[in-house]
């Protein structure tokens, strides 16, 4: 069919008049004499689409999607659209999928109200698709024996991610990545045999940082301090604030023998952890965190360590998040963490948490790769003296 450029201009006002009136059927002659000419373009077929949803031809609507997003595939609406014909046909697994790409084509665009509503609707369409689809695999696995109490906890965490209700968390060291290392956001404390020997200690360490604290608290310092040589470029609320202060028997490799002194138990027994005595490490330290005071979402500078506290003075709705795991300490009994991944920390109580905290070299390191990872941070720290 042959059509001037006006003729083609008309009959696309007109079925545009004639969709705005509810007259979807001759809208839908308009627009499909438009389109029987090989010129259409995107906003056409989706005229198209509208009029032919308007009544109630799905099989026609989804042809004009599709021809749609052969001319431009990151339509929002053509993917809402191809969405709602995919559902309406019983494949729900494809109406998922394309409602969620509409949803992250959406993401951070500012769209007119009524694409806002309509990817609301989606949102809310997502969330009962999908879970209706972790029910049918709930019933699935049951029926094979795998019902929640004979699962592991790793298969579990794995459909937690499939379903959407983990997020998927990896380390992200800020100055240092080791590669090849296992993302293991929390490791078990049983697994190390000197673990038992320091909570032994616990009591001991305890009564040790208690006697300081009768003191005052004035030897512990911000643990986020700023340096004038090193501007930075957050806003961290807890920059030189002392609702999160630590009290060091070493830092970054630097031992406060004033401190180690007034605390003898607590050294001796962070002695028998794989402390990574290099040029930057350990670090040794008890940590305090004001009531109400609550550790933004961070990760630590190098992944060839594990971060442990040995938790000594928790008050009741303090919390730790590892990755998409949040835990309470527990007085005595180690948390061994990797600090590549993404934490934070609440002390919603009332009253101040202390913790011993201390780092270890990562189980999974031969002895080759603790040498060369202690060479390098040597040569690092040579470099940074010859240079001043």
């Amino acid at each position: 069919m042959q059509l001037s450029n006006q003729e083609a201009e008309r009959l696309v006002r007109d079925g545009v008049e004639a969709l705005g009136q509810g007259r979807a059927a001759e809208a839908r002659e308009r627009f499909e004499r438009v389109t029987a000419t090989g010129r259409a373009n995107s906003q056409i077929w989706l005229l198209l689409a509208t009029a032919c949803r308007a009544i109630g031809d799905r099989d026609a609507e989804e042809r004009a999607v599709d021809s749609l997003l052969a001319l431009e595939p990151r339509a929002i609406r053509g993917h809402i659209m191809k969405g709602d014909c995919r559902n309406d046909a019983g494949d729900k697994s494809a109406a998922l999928g394309l409602y969620k790409s509409a949803l992250r084509i959406a993401a951070g665009q500012n769209l007119p109200n009524e694409l806002a509503a309509e990817l609301r609707r989606v949102d809310t369409a997502s969330t009962e698709l999908a879970a209706h689809f972790e029910a049918q695999r709930e019933i699935a696995l049951n029926a094979q024996g795998l019902d929640r109490g004979n699962r592991s906890s790793r298969f579990q965490r794995s459909l937690n991610i499939l379903s959407g209700r983990e997020q998927i968390f990896v380390q992200e060291p800020t100055a240092y990545y080791y590669p090849e290392l296992p993302q293991i956001p929390y490791f078990d404390p049983t697994s190390f045999r000197w673990a038992a020997q320091v909570e032994a200690a616990a009591n001991e360490i305890r009564k040790e940082i208690q006697v300081l604290l009768n003191k005052g608290t004035d030897d512990f310092l911000p643990y986020i301090r700023s340096d004038p040589n090193l501007p930075r470029l957050d806003d961290n609320i807890l920059l030189d604030n002392r609702d999160w202060s630590a009290l060091f028997l070493c830092e970054n490799g630097r031992r406060f023998e004033d401190t180690i002194a007034r605390c003898p138990n607590t050294w001796n027994a962070v002695q028998n952890a794989p402390l990574p005595i290099i040029a930057n490490s350990p670090t040794v330290m008890f940590s305090l965190l004001r009531a109400g005071a609550h550790i933004t979402p961070h990760t630590g500078t190098h992944n060839t360590r594990l971060t442990c506290h040995l938790p000594l003075i928790v008050p009741p709705d303090c919390f730790f998040r590892v990755g998409s795991e949040v835990r309470q300490w527990q007085e005595g009994k180690l948390l061994i963490f990797d600090d590549t991944i993404e934490h934070e920390a609440w002390n919603n109580s009332d009253r101040d948490r202390v913790v011993l905290i201390f780092d270890i070299w990562r189980p999974e390191l031969s002895e080759q790769d603790k040498q060369e990872i202690g060479a390098l941070f040597a040569s690092e720290q040579i470099s940074i003296e010859i240079t001043k």
